[in-house]
This record gives C-alpha cells, structure tokens and sequence, in this order.
C-alpha cells in the first residue's frame, strides 16, 4: 500500500513539473508578460505558499551562516535552471527543451565520477551516446542556429541542475527539513529574480486576473506541490522508483506541447523521447545497483 501511495506521490510530481510550459507559454505570449517577471512572480508566491507549509508543520527557520552560504549558491543554480528553460522556449518548442533538460541525471553520474572519484561505469557511457542520439533525433530539422540556441540553452539547464543535485548531496544540509531547505532555495531565486527584474526590464504590475491565476497555477502546481510530492514519493516509495517515474515530466511536456501548442511531433521526435528516457533509466538502475554494494546512506532528494 505504501509502495502504490509512493507511486501515485511520484506521478504527480514529476506530472506537475512537466506542465510548466502550460502556464508559461500563454503568460510570455498573449498576456505579455517577460520572463524574469514571470519567473520572480513564481519565486514569489511559492516562497509564501512554501512559508505556509513549514509553519503548519511548525518547522524552524533559523538555519547557521555555514548552511545559510550553502543555501544561497543553490538558489542561485536553481535560479539559473528556471531562467535557462524558459528562454529556450523561445527557440524550440517546450516539449524538446523538458526532454533535455531531463538529461540531468547523466550530467550527476559524471560530475560524480570525476569530482568525487566514483567508478566509472559503462552503463553511463551507454547511457550518455544514446541520450546524444536521442537529443538528436529530437532536433531533426535541419539545424539551424535558432534552434541550436535553444538546445543550448536547455543543455545549460542539464548542468547546473546537475551542479544542484550534487551539491545539495555534498553540501551538509541533509540535516535540515526538507521543506525549510525548499522554502530557502526558492526564497534565494526570489531575491535574485527581483534584482534581475530591477536591472532589466524593471517590475510591472501582474496584467489581469487570468495571468495572476497562471501564475499562482505555476507557482502552487509546479512548486510547491511537485516539491512536497517528490518529498513524500521517495519516503514510500524509495528514491529509484520516484526517479524512474521522473519520466513523467517530458512525456507531459511533450503532450502538452502537441495538444495546446500544435508543436510539431515526428516518428523521429518518439524515437528521440525513447531513446532519452531509456538513457536515463539505465544510468538511475545502475546507480541503484552501486548503492545496493555499499552501506546504505541517507539519501538527499530535490525537486524542481
């Protein structure tokens, strides 16, 4: 029963997340809306909604200089990866760029092996030249510089949320609630958005009660609630199945693409989407498998 609970907790996270472009193409486009505004508003209100969380369960706030530095740089690479996804879907459609970006998993296995020395493996080898012929097949159209800035962009999004995974599991701040950790990234991008905003395009006011909703849809959906259900998938469901589910989040992309957007979708497109979430499979299994060989350590898990 736990087991299926965790399931379900996992599906709705990685479901949640992958509806992004849902709430964030229409406020870029009709409702006119720039992106440092639209993210800062996300950052905003999932802050608060975050905030609401802990003092419900009554966790503290107080956190050392030591954590409170660490904090900081991971806000700061999980600003980055929002910043760097929403931009390349100006380039290429919003279903290519999740895809890419859910590469992330091989982007760990490797700082892993070269930073911290783990084995090397050819399971990750496999994984990385299928997931470089997926991202290929994706992109079929003739390669223009367009849509080689976008793919570029979304790749970015693959290295400094790797960077975020790693450092949040080498960091120290396992300790500390998973909801506090939550409310003080996402409180990090905030600042930073706000300060992007103001040396950009400046702070406009939200345009309209149907952009507001999107952004509180964006905010409380692909926040607060894909944060918390990834919190709660891998304590019933433990950490492999909640990442093998993970696949979730291009695969609503991508049909959310296709049925809201008419983005284009090609036999080459499946294959590519196929062979990326095989790739990743393969590197999350043999993770496993290497985990299973040790003595079991508590793990630390983040969500979008």
């Amino acid at each position: 029963m736990k087991s299926l609970k965790g399931i379900i907790y996992a599906m709705i996270s990685s479901g949640t997340f992958g509806l992004i472009p849902l709430f964030t193409i229409p406020l870029m486009g009709d409702m006119g809306m720039n992106e440092s505004n639209i993210l800062f508003y996300r950052f905003l209100f999932s802050t608060l909604m975050m905030g609401a969380v802990c003092l419900i369960h009554k966790s503290p706030l107080r956190v050392n200089m030591k954590h409170l530095i660490s904090i900081t740089g991971l806000g700061a690479l999980y600003a980055l990866t929002a910043l760097f996804l929403i931009y390349s879907y100006h380039y290429i459609s919003s279903g290519v760029a999740t895809t890419i970006h859910f590469l992330y998993p091989i982007c760990v296995s490797f700082l892993m092996v070269v930073f911290f020395k783990e084995q090397k493996s050819k399971a990750l080898f496999l994984a990385a030249s299928l997931s470089l012929i997926g991202v290929a097949f994706m992109c079929w159209s003739g390669g223009s510089s367009i849509r080689l800035m976008g793919v570029g962009l979304a790749a970015l999004t693959i290295l400094t949320y790797g960077i975020y995974i790693v450092a949040l599991n080498q960091s120290g701040l396992g300790k500390l609630p998973a909801e506090v950790l939550t409310f003080y990234v996402l409180l990090g991008g905030c600042i930073i958005f706000f300060i992007y905003s103001l040396c950009t395009t400046g702070i406009s006011a939200i345009p309209g009660t149907k952009a507001g909703l999107y952004i509180l849809a964006l905010a409380f959906l692909s926040t607060v609630i894909s944060d918390l259900t990834l919190i709660l998938a891998v304590k019933y469901a433990g950490s492999t199945t909640t990442a093998i589910l993970g696949s979730m989040e291009p695969l609503v992309a991508v049909v959310v693409g296709v049925l809201v957007f008419a983005e284009h979708f090609s036999f080459q497109s499946l294959a590519g989407l196929l062979l990326i979430l095989l790739s990743v499979i393969i590197v999350i299994l043999a993770d496993q498998r290497k985990k299973s060989q040790k003595i079991p350590e508590k793990e630390i898990v983040q969500s979008h």
